[in-house]
Parts: C-alpha cells; structure tokens; sequence
C-alpha cells in the first residue's frame, strides 16, 4: 500500500492509478463515514465514488496535509447533501438535522458564517477546545457531531447510558460557547 505523499504524487501526474490506490487505502473509512450517515449501502458507494472524483478535481492545486482528513470531509459533506435532498420534507425530524441544529446552538457567530476566514476561525478554535477536552469526551463529540452518530449509538459504542451522553453532549456545548465567547467569536 502506497504512502499518502505517493498517492497525492499520483494526483499530481494526473495518474488514474491515483483513484485506485485512493479507493485501496480509503474505501472502508469513506464508505463508513456515508453510511452511518444515510444508512444504505448503495447511497454510501455512490458517495464514495463521488468523493474519488472530487479529490480528483481538487488535487492540484490543492494539496492536503493530511489525505484521509481531506476524503473523510468530502465524504461527509456529500453524503450530507444525500441525506438532506432526500429528507427535505421532513426537515428537524432527523438525526442529522438534530446533531447540527445542537451544534449550531453554541456557534451563533457575530460576523457572516459564510466568509471563509471566519468558518476557518471557528473551526480552529473549536479544534483547540477539543485538544483540551479529555479523550471520552472528545470521541463522544465527534461521534456525534463529526459522524452525526445517534445518542443511542454513542451510548451503545461507549457503554454508557443515554442519558449521560446527553448531560455530557449539553455540558460540552455550553462550553464550546464559552470558549468561543472568550475567543471572541460568539
């Protein structure tokens, strides 16, 4: 199995053989993160294809640092956009939307979420609040808000009952609004 710089080096040459190593390397962390969030197979391959297709276009010019990050956002973003085209008449019933609108709650920004300099911002101090969470609660975090995991799923996976995922998951939110205030940035 190639390296990452090997397999970004094939993007480069615009080398089919890219994809494939991609698709070698990252199918089951990318078909997994589509899955657990539309919950069907087929939608979840298709997504992945797209996410082989999208790094393909990007790369170059972009260049990223680390390769299994830069697929598992395009995976989510685009199995996001599945998810919400198909259940646009039940809008707030879902879990995706739920997870979001939880999240959303802590990250009401002063300033136009859509500039890119700001979601940058946002993102990095929301990184480095969560570089100082311990190692439980960082996982519950990003189960829930980066794999859009149901609390029922978080308290399967992690032993714990349902309802301490949610005082822990509301005691994390109400501090990354703090953090976000201190940094100026609510």
């Amino acid at each position: 199995m190639l390296y990452d710089s090997e397999i970004l080096d094939l993007y480069v040459k615009r080398s089919e053989q890219a994809v494939t190593e991609t698709a070698k390397k990252y199918e089951r962390y990318c078909h997994s993160i589509a899955y657990g969030i539309l919950s069907s197979y087929e939608e979840a391959e298709e997504c992945v294809n797209d996410t082989y297709l999208n790094a393909w276009n990007a790369i170059p010019p972009h260049m990223p640092e680390r390769l299994s990050a830069f697929l598992g956002k395009i995976t989510r973003n685009l199995a996001i956009k599945v998810y919400e085209k198909k259940h646009a008449a039940k809008r707030g019933k879902g879990q995706i939307q739920l997870a979001l609108s939880e999240l959303a709650e802590c990250s009401d920004l002063k300033s136009d979420v859509e500039d890119e300099s700001n979601r940058r911002l946002v993102a990095e101090a929301i990184s480095s609040f969560l570089k100082e969470q311990k190692e439980e609660k960082y996982k519950i975090f990003v189960q829930r808000y980066w794999y859009l995991l149901s609390i029922k799923q978080i308290a399967h996976e992690n032993e714990l009952k349902e309802s301490q995922v949610k005082s822990l998951l509301f005691n994390m939110r109400a501090d990354l609004k703090k953090f976000l205030e201190k940094e100026d940035l609510y």
